[in-house]
């Protein structure tokens, strides 16, 4: 495959870095994840508007390889065209770039800015129309490096979650929840939570140490302007056991519907009546909608431009 590499595209097995990257010796990056459809970019100013914010804490200074949205829709549509593909999952990663070994207390200078790209994996229609199993994982979400989760290259956390949820034989197809180290509701590995009750939707908040989600983000705009009642708070494991619905999310697999909830020994805590939910639906078709318009900003929801 193609991808580009500080702008310029090469061929992905011959792509390399320096060994003495800071992403590589230190984890110091950021990354961005997000799909197209029919070829355009979903929510890209807000992909691209978290990574600088991200490169400005870690003092990773993007000049002269600053990912505009305007230079990164060009490389997009270069890197589908020069694949093959209609649509495809990109990568947009921006690590620290070489230095001297020991961490500098000036930022960094010489970033290496990637954006890879690889071939959409077909959605599964089965958790669309039955949902998806959601293991509850004895793995806690650890505390924010700063103020708030960045989508940084320390996955470490996410690493033990994910070889945790493999061996729960009696979840197969799950995805893992992390709960924060005071037992409260925080993250799935690659998602995260949202649940209904009483007609009202709820997640997480940041404050648990989640990743501020972009497709969160917009689920919670997209609820505003449909009038349903939201409300981002601090709940218990139990507070889950007495959904209505539940669901999760991210740029890829959008917003997935869950069927069975396991606890960490495999006992069944919740089961959905079958199928997707009402509300889960209806977010998840006016998601699509917006996503095929190909909206820039999760502003454009809010302020109704779309």
């Amino acid at each position: 495959m193609k991808i580009a590499v500080n702008g310029q595209l090469v061929d992905g097995e011959k792509a390399v870095i320096s060994v003495y990257d800071h992403g590589f010796l230190y984890g110091i990056g950021c990354f961005e994840t997000f799909r197209t459809y029919g070829g355009a970019p979903f929510l890209l100013d807000d992909h691209v508007r978290r990574l600088m914010a991200g490169c400005r804490e870690m003092g990773i200074a993007l000049q002269p390889h600053d990912p505009g949205v305007k230079q990164l829709r060009l490389l997009i549509g270069r890197l589908l065209e020069e694949n093959g593909l209609k649509d495809a999952y990109f990568r947009l990663s921006v690590s620290a770039g070489a230095a001297e070994l020991g961490l500098p207390a000036q930022d960094y200078g010489t970033p290496t800015v990637v954006l890879y790209v690889k071939p959409l994996a077909p959605l599964d229609k089965d958790w669309y129309e039955r949902g998806r199993p959601l293991q509850i994982l004895n793995v806690r979400r650890n505390s924010p490096e700063g103020k708030v989760r960045r989508k940084s290259f320390h996955f470490l956390n996410n690493l033990l979650a994910k070889r945790e949820l493999a061996s729960c034989s009696w979840a197969s197809g799950a995805e893992g929840l992390m709960l924060t180290e005071r037992g409260q509701l925080a993250e799935g590995i690659v998602s995260n939570l949202f649940f209904v009750r009483g007609g009202k939707l709820h997640t997480p908040a940041v404050e648990t140490g989640i990743l501020p989600g972009i497709t969160r983000q917009a689920v919670l705009a997209l609820a505003g302007r449909m009038g349903i009642e939201s409300r981002e708070g601090f709940y218990d494991l139990e507070e889950l056991t007495r959904a209505d619905e539940i669901f999760v999310t991210n740029s890829i697999q959008e917003l997935v519907p869950i069927r069975r909830v396991f606890d960490p020994v495999g006992r069944i805590l919740w089961e959905s009546g079958g199928g997707i939910g009402p509300i889960n639906g209806m977010l998840l078709a006016g998601y699509r909608e917006l996503a095929y318009k190909g909206v820039d900003s999760i502003g454009d929801i809010i302020g109704g431009i779309v």
